[in-house]
């Protein structure tokens, strides 16, 4: 399937790997890459040397490119920044704030920069500044979320933008590749599924949890503090929920309850302190499979839906 995306990535598949912060790295990106998509460290706030272990050991699993994620609200954003052109890195994707500043270094570096926006405003300040292609990112997303739906987003995107769009949020199989396509996006950005992919390095609790999730298994709190996010429903997420909407939680608690529950997610599977971030498409993953099998699978289904 080959679309202006493929081209300017250099990727069989129009496919990018969400860049999901504790979850993202070498052996998850590697297999996506080597899958025919494009895979993603994600650069979250942590360490510089452990980032660049990750490049390097990503490198040496996949001679296909893959790209890193950029938090731009981290405190090291700028020191990865400049990592991601020291290390050669292909793609950077960016999330949480404007790229602005470091488009062209990244650009003479000959980095494809596709900064992920919630909006069309944001979407035309990124084509102005230089940026390669855009992810529309809808609601649906897993993780810190805008308030656009992807259906109501990604055709807004396309009309108002020359580059390329990749559509994100609530893309699980085919039929969601087919209808971003339809949208007029020409390639798509996934986490969630790969939550469930055999590479992916999550505890298994938190894996199991994504696997059994229903569609209303997944729940959107923190909007009070600026950060929504939307992840799986359990005991802590509902008690978050719960005390945003009765006013029990202030703004301050509600950070300090959450500092670090992610990690405890990723790398403990703990219940009662974890935050396990994921998509409201959650409901439709029901079993786990190899980057391969998922990448392959879902772009069988488009092209059939597509060809029809």
């Amino acid at each position: 399937m080959e679309t202006r995306i493929t081209k300017l990535l250099g990727c069989e598949y129009p496919i990018i790997q969400g860049g999901m912060a504790w979850i993202a790295e070498s052996k998850l990106a590697s297999a996506v890459s080597n899958a025919g998509g494009i895979g993603l460290i994600a650069g979250g706030s942590a360490p510089i040397d452990y980032l660049r272990e990750q490049i390097r050991a990503c490198k040496a699993m996949t001679d296909k490119p893959f790209g890193v994620n950029i938090m731009l609200m981290s405190p090291n954003a700028d020191d990865l920044a400049q990592l991601v052109i020291d290390e050669k890195v292909a793609v950077v994707t960016t999330g949480a704030g404007n790229p602005g500043k470091y488009i062209p270094d990244w650009k003479n570096a000959g980095i494809k920069v596709i900064p992920v926006i919630p909006s069309v405003a944001l979407a035309k300040r990124m084509e102005r500044a230089g940026a390669d292609a855009v992810v529309a990112e809808g609601t649906e997303s897993g993780g810190h979320i805008g308030e656009i739906t992807t259906m109501c987003l990604v055709p807004q995107v396309v009309d108002a933008l020359d580059i390329p769009v990749i559509a994100a949020g609530g893309i699980a199989d085919g039929r969601g590749i087919a209808a971003s396509f339809m949208l007029g996006a020409e390639g798509v950005q996934v986490g969630t599924r790969f939550l469930a992919a055999e590479e992916c390095q999550i505890n298994a609790v938190y894996k199991e949890l994504v696997v059994k999730a229903k569609d209303t298994d997944s729940v959107v709190t923190g909007r009070y503090t600026g950060h929504p996010c939307r992840g799986v429903k359990t005991k802590f997420s509902k008690m978050l929920a719960n005390g945003e909407k009765s006013g029990t939680l202030t703004p301050d608690e509600f950070e300090n309850l959450t500092l670090g529950s992610l990690r405890k997610a990723v790398q403990d599977g703990n219940l009662e302190e974890g935050s396990f971030l994921c998509g409201a498409i959650a409901g439709m993953i029901n079993e786990v499979k190899t980057c391969d099998e998922i990448v392959k699978e879902m772009f069988e289904q488009a092209e059939k839906l597509l060809n029809r």
